[in-house]
């Protein structure tokens, strides 16, 4: 028999809680039984958000909301200023491509953070662009960008909008979004939320409103206008995906007994936990600079294959983690930390990584990358 452990960045362990709610019979999304179940996850939303918009539900992925960010609230021709630092940084410009929005880049090395200075200058340069374009948390290369400070220059231009991809930073970290100029703030349901993937959560400003009503990029599915309208009646425009809003009620709710201070502890005492193992076992964090409190991105020793190392994780001990992507793949792996994890989740994750490692070949001492875990583990 082999246990299996999901311990990857998304999606994310669920929780029996939900998985129950979500196993009882489907109700109709038009049905009057389940207008009270969405009215509920739709102020839950808020709470979570700490937000007074209203925070859009969509039967699609994070991606899903990343599309309608752009296509609901900018022209064909319009400029959009991009922080790519990972490849998902690298997806907003793809997606702005797509409808004819001009992505105005800024490369950051994958690793790093972006300087706020950097996107002043390029608005500073260039009063006409329309948005600026970020992840809160980039899940590629483990690296949290500076949202807040960044916030508060946009906040200066009122005909530019702060589009946040915050689908790996939503309930991880102290986010809120009113308070810190977000315009467009999407997140996903198969990360800090604990379900599986099939929702997108978007919560939009009345400065986004009102820019969706000059907005000329093709829409149809993605329409955040139709959505907005039903959500006021407790509908979505199109199919709701029921059975997954009642599993995010489910999730709420915990989160909620759990209180949003004590969550974003826990996610920085098990982040800070799998950093200080990493470096007892010798190895080194990817992240140079601001690594993020969702998940740790670690390099891979010198003649060690990532693929395989991960394969290992997986297929002979049940261990899923994630690998590197585009460039990165072979030469990082990464361990998740949000949601529905806690201090063992940590202890599994080392434990294996050191035995898979030392499997290939790696300089690794057993037991010292989780000893130095532990040590901060036992700090509740």
């Amino acid at each position: 028999m082999k246990k299996t452990y999901l311990l990857a960045p998304g999606p994310t362990p669920v929780p029996p809680e939900a998985l129950t709610a979500m196993s009882m019979p489907i109700i109709h999304h038009r049905s009057p039984d389940f207008i009270p179940i969405l009215e509920s996850a739709k102020n839950g939303l808020k709470w979570l958000f700490q937000t007074d918009n209203v925070v859009l539900i969509l039967a699609s992925t994070g991606t899903g909301g990343m599309v309608g960010a752009v296509n609901n609230f900018l022209s064909p021709g319009d400029k959009a200023v991009v922080v790519r630092g990972g490849k998902f940084g690298e997806r907003w410009s793809e997606i702005c491509e797509a409808f004819g929005v001009l992505p105005i880049n800024i490369d950051v090395e994958w690793g790093y953070a972006v300087k706020p200075s950097q996107v002043e200058a390029e608005l500073k340069k260039d009063p006409s662009i329309k948005a600026v374009m970020i992840q809160a948390s980039e899940t590629s290369t483990g690296v949290l960008h500076p949202t807040r400070e960044i916030g508060e220059i946009v906040k200066k231009y009122p005909n530019c909008l702060f589009i946040v991809d915050a689908i790996t930073a939503m309930g991880v970290i102290d986010m809120p979004v009113d308070k810190w100029g977000i315009d467009v703030c999407i997140t996903g349901s198969q990360k800090a939320l604990m379900l599986p993937p099939g929702l997108a959560f978007v919560s939009v400003s009345e400065k986004a409103w009102k820019a969706n009503e000059s907005a000329k990029c093709n829409r149809f599915y993605f329409n955040f206008k139709k959505e907005r309208k039903n959500l006021e009646k407790n509908q979505t425009n199109f199919t709701t995906a029921s059975s997954l809003v009642v599993g995010l009620n489910s999730a709420l709710s915990m989160m909620k007994a759990e209180g949003l201070e004590n969550i974003f502890k826990r996610h920085e005492r098990l982040a800070n936990a799998t950093r200080a193992a990493v470096k007892a076992m010798g190895l080194k964090l990817f992240a140079k600079e601001s690594p993020s409190l969702a998940l740790t991105a670690i390099e891979v020793p010198e003649g060690i294959d990532g693929g395989k190392l991960t394969k290992i994780m997986r297929d002979k001990y049940g261990v899923t983690v994630a690998g590197g992507q585009a460039q990165l793949k072979g030469k990082i792996f990464r361990i998740a930390h949000l949601g529905y994890f806690n201090t063992f989740d940590i202890i599994i994750g080392i434990s294996c990584a050191e035995m898979a490692l030392k499997e290939m070949g790696a300089n690794i001492t057993l037991g010292k990358g989780v000893a130095a875990a532990e040590e901060i583990l036992l700090k509740f």
